[in-house]
């Protein structure tokens, strides 16, 4: 009777942690904007219809190459991040190592290409960097949680005086390798996302041509520009096979050095780390007179209390409603896709919804909303709750369909397999899996700024058309602080109310 005890604690506590991130929401709902941008959302909706459903490809030599730079800065990031998450990882246990892991990795690929930019120009570098950095912390972070979890006994079998490169390459990685293979397809599939949205801010990909097209409000291109993506997104499992990958690496190098690339200004990288980023008191001041860092106290709280407190705030306002929107989308999507819940035919539409829900990059998604409803934080919430809870849907699915094959021949079908079967089964899964995206949804939240809501991004983009980057600077570090502490928090939360659950789905999200 005693073994049950800790169990039921558990139980309750999933249900109290649900009801907690559902009550902070519905607290939170007054205080978020979404307003309508002061025209008919319906009216423009059916105008991108039309538009949508009548695909241009009159420029489908200009989108073939377009999709062709996405692949190339997708295979060179990745290719990149990999590498350098492949070295760190045997040393993520030391606390230098991870903390560095996890301040690259908590700033977005949108906010590094940025920063990038004022160093490398609008460049094949910019994009290829911008992917790779904070992708190494992540590659570095799976990775290593790969290698904790595989078996034990060879590393602790090797001889005395083996040093941890030795243990690492002969003892613990053979044991993980197909985890590493399997992780990196799915990360490359994450890679072509984050290379598509990188031409909002100039590079030359899929994200550049469909905002040109939506700007001029040539909705059946936008059409064009979203079919190409979904084929190359849908069909990389057929295209990205092993023996091929030097070739594509190969060729993607090639296609990023015959990119033109503006020439670099003289001592740029030294006067962005020496000039740029300093705050602007401690750069015209003397660092020895009181006065000078009485006068940063002020710029420093002056920026604090004017952008950056209303900015978390309004990022945590998005970041919240998003999660729970996340987890209700999940609850409705999930089923969808279980064949005895949905049947065959609702079941392959279900999988496709979330496959196109899940594979357009939640700043995609948020550009869409923005052109219908305008300028609020109901874009935001929308694109980051369909976004994140299709990604958590299609892994409960997968989940639910391996527990349908072990249930009775007689069992139930319809709602009553999903309200009395299915259900209960997966919500400790469920409640992992959200937990672990609220850091994501945190991180993203704050890019979405760049639109124009009013989150962390859109203070950091005001700074650097402002030419002030050391505020930027200032405004990146509040968002590596808020997402690092979100992680912290969720992790605890994971680890006192869902361990098993968390081993299982969370690196596959």
């Amino acid at each position: 009777m005693t073994s049950t005890v800790p169990e039921r604690r558990r139980r309750l506590g999933r249900v109290g942690t649900a009801l907690v991130f559902v009550v902070l929401a519905a607290m939170l709902l007054p205080f978020a904007d979404f307003r309508l941008g002061g025209h008919d959302p319906w009216a423009e909706l059916r105008r991108m219809a039309s538009g949508l459903l009548s695909p241009d490809f009159s420029s489908i030599e200009a989108l073939g190459w377009a999709a062709v730079l996405t692949v190339a800065f997708a295979m060179c990031g990745v290719a990149l991040g990999a590498s350098a998450g492949f070295v760190l990882a045997p040393f993520y246990r030391f606390v230098l190592v991870r903390n560095f892991c996890i301040a690259v990795r908590s700033i977005h690929e949108l906010f590094w290409a940025i920063l990038l930019m004022q160093i490398t120009g609008l460049s094949a570098t910019t994009g290829i960097l911008a992917i790779a950095i904070p992708y190494a912390g992540i590659f570095a972070k799976v990775l290593a949680e790969y290698l904790d979890e595989a078996d034990p006994r060879p590393a602790a079998a090797m001889p005395p005086r083996a040093d941890l490169i030795s243990v690492h390459f002969f003892a613990r990685l053979p044991l993980a390798r197909r985890e590493f293979r399997t992780y990196l397809l799915y990360r490359l599939e994450c890679g072509l996302r984050s290379s598509a949205v990188l031409g909002f801010v100039g590079l030359p990909t899929l994200g550049f041509s469909l905002d040109t097209f939506f700007k001029q409000g040539m909705y059946g291109a936008v059409a064009a520009v979203l079919i190409i993506y979904y084929v190359l997104i849908g069909t990389m499992r057929l295209w990205m096979r092993r023996p091929l990958v030097p070739v594509y690496l190969t060729a993607a190098i090639l296609v990023m050095a015959a990119m033109p690339n503006p020439p670099m200004a003289p001592g740029a990288l030294v006067r962005f780390l020496t000039h740029d980023i300093v705050p602007a008191p401690l750069r015209s001041g003397d660092p020895g007179d009181p006065g000078t860092w009485a006068h940063f106290g002020d710029w420093l709280w002056t920026l604090l209390a004017g952008q950056a407190l209303p900015g978390l705030a309004a990022t945590l306002i998005v970041a919240q409603l998003a999660l729970v929107l996340a987890g209700l989308v999940a609850l409705l999507g999930f089923p969808l896709t279980v064949p005895p819940v949905a049947g065959r035919l609702g079941a392959a539409l279900g999988h496709v919804a979330l496959v196109i829900a899940r594979s357009t990059p939640e700043y995609m998604l948020a550009y869409l909303a923005l052109q219908i409803f305008g300028p609020s934080m109901l874009p935001a919430v929308l694109a980051l709750g369909l976004h994140n809870g299709a990604i958590i849907a299609h892994l409960l699915g997968r989940q639910s369909a391996h527990l349908h094959q072990n249930l009775r021949p007689d069992a139930s079908r319809g709602i009553v397999l999903y309200a009395y079967e299915l259900l209960p089964r997966i919500y400790g899964s469920f409640l992992a899996l959200c937990l672990y995206r609220w850091e994501i949804i945190v991180r993203e939240s704050a890019i979405i700024g760049l639109l124009g809501i009013p989150t962390l991004g859109f203070y950091v983009d005001r700074a650097i058309q402002e030419i002030r980057i050391d505020r930027a600077v200032v405004l990146l570090i509040v968002t590596m602080l808020a997402t690092v502490a979100i992680d912290w928090l969720s992790r605890r939360t994971r680890a006192a109310i869902a361990p098993k659950d968390l081993r299982q789905g969370a690196a596959a999200a």
